[in-house]
């Protein structure tokens, strides 16, 4: 007896006109004062000598570190529109970073040129922010990361630039869901596949792909540590959740085939047939009964949760 096959979408089409790299301005100062990771003068992290959990001191900075990127990515989402370029959404990060006596953490990180990322419609992860302004009907992922008191908290949102089709906004809301349900299958003693598995189910319901060449890590006095996160489900990943484990949670869904290529520059991720993705992320502690998102601002909104979208 056959299976009755899922009826799929219609094939979303490559995004047009593909986005094209601007030109870079010069590489932004950080002041002496200001703690920077191990890695801010050589580009280089070195390998990861982390534990994967985290002691009540460093979750309490986790905490302070995660809120100061949140309120970083929901003022740099409020700067999105049509004609802003994606440099200039850096120049507001870098500063606005700066000005909570923390440090950037793309900036140099292997290299990385700029203060954060900005993903543009088929661009899948690691965009680097550049002259190229942003267009109506684009959609953009921020990613914002930030070192504050010897902790990073990293986090990402997919904005929409003014008005965007119905098809972005369907993978938008579901790449959102994605993570969210990620996030809630989160428990103490469970693999860390269930995590994918549970993304990849929502988004092979809603016809969206899962990016497997990026995913999860863990993160905390390292801005990366040796913990991995797929977002599609596999077996052999199979580290067991523990309490005061922190990582993120950040699914790349896609409109079409979700097989990545990288540009020259060696930091720009982009589908390979062209069609559109997004991402959410957040950083999530672990506790003896569930999971907290640490990546909220004070009052304990996220800018995920506030996308009116």
């Amino acid at each position: 007896m056959s299976k009755r096959k899922r009826k799929l979408a219609p094939k979303a089409p490559p995004s047009v006109p593909p986005v094209e790299a601007g030109l870079l301005s010069p590489v932004k100062l950080v002041p002496s004062n200001i703690k920077k990771p191990p890695y801010a003068l050589t580009g280089d992290p070195g390998n990861s000598t982390s534990s994967l959990v985290r002691d009540a001191d460093e979750i309490k900075r986790m905490e302070k570190a995660g809120e100061i990127a949140a309120s970083v990515l929901l003022e740099a989402g409020s700067n999105v529109a049509p004609g802003v370029t994606t440099d200039k959404i850096d120049e507001m990060v870098h500063e606005m970073i700066l000005s909570f006596d923390a440090y950037p953490s793309p900036l140099n990180y292997r290299g990385f040129p700029k203060s954060v990322c900005t993903s543009v419609n088929e661009v899948i992860c690691h965009g680097i922010p550049d002259s190229r302004p942003l267009q109506e009907g684009d959609i953009v992922n921020i990613d914002v990361t930030v070192y504050h008191e010897g902790v990073h908290g990293d986090t990402s949102v997919t904005f929409p630039v003014g008005e965007i089709s119905e098809r972005d906004v369907h993978l938008i809301k579901e790449t959102r869901k994605a993570m969210d349900l990620g996030i809630e299958a989160v428990k103490p003693g469970r693999p860390v596949n269930v995590i994918g598995r549970a993304i990849e189910r929502h988004a092979k319901r809603h016809s969206l792909g899962v990016v497997r060449e990026f995913i999860g890590h863990g993160v905390g006095t390292e801005f990366h540590s040796s913990l991995q996160i797929p977002h599609y489900y596999d077996p052999y990943a199979s580290t067991e959740i523990i309490p005061g484990m922190t990582f993120t949670v950040e699914p790349m869904l896609t409109l079409g085939d979700p097989s990545a290529q990288m540009w020259s520059d060696n930091w720009t991720a982009v589908t390979r047939d062209g069609r559109r993705t997004a991402q959410f992320e957040h950083t999530i502690l672990v506790l003896e009964n569930g999971v907290k998102r640490l990546t909220v601002t004070s009052d304990g909104n996220a800018p995920s949760d506030l996308l009116n979208i």
